[in-house]
């Protein structure tokens, strides 16, 4: 087995046991912190509502729980966002046991105490240069969520605003402030 600091590739990674919540980015393994009790409890709220949503229409399959997702090679980037939904036609093999070959649709990432702001928009970066249609960056502390299209077509959504699912998830919305209630 390997050890953290000799795992490189998306396949050592897989192997790997026991290394707790971790990242691989162009090649280098990175741990994440535990997020806290604040950051589980928004997933939540999000992962059922779009779950709820995307199961009932059949629309494909939501994950949380930081799936990963590969979607660069040579060197590897293996990615976990907080929340994903993948569309159905996606998963033509069914749902793979691995890492996910790609970019999630919608990626959703939740701003941890720890997180910083550069590490968050590398990811944002990551997720939509690797072809993520929508990208939700949940800030529990600001209580607002900003909507990343592109790196240039951001919407910032406070707790008086509606989250809407675009056309991405035609028909789907969930008020912020929902996602941040107690």
């Amino acid at each position: 087995m390997a050890t953290a600091a000799q795992i490189t590739t998306a396949e050592q990674l897989l192997q790997a046991s026991g290394l707790g919540p971790c990242e691989l980015v162009r090649g280098e393994l990175t741990m994440v912190s535990p997020p806290g009790f604040r950051h589980g409890r928004v997933e939540t709220r999000i992962t059922h509502a779009l779950n709820s949503f995307v199961e009932s229409r059949g629309l494909g399959v939501v994950v949380s729980g930081e799936s990963g997702f590969h979607i660069a090679r040579d060197p590897d980037t293996v990615r976990a966002p907080d929340v994903a939904f993948i569309r159905a036609e996606r998963l033509t093999d069914g749902v793979p046991v691995g890492f996910f070959q790609g970019a999630p649709d919608l990626a959703v990432e939740i701003v941890s105490p720890g997180d910083r702001a550069s590490e968050l928009t590398a990811k944002v970066q990551d997720w939509l240069g690797a072809g993520s249609c929508v990208v939700w960056v949940v800030d529990p502390e600001t209580r607002t969520v900003s909507v990343y299209r592109s790196r240039t077509d951001i919407v910032v959504l406070t707790s008086s605003d509606t989250l809407p699912g675009g056309d991405l998830l035609p028909g789907f919305s969930m008020p912020v402030n929902v996602i941040f209630a107690p």
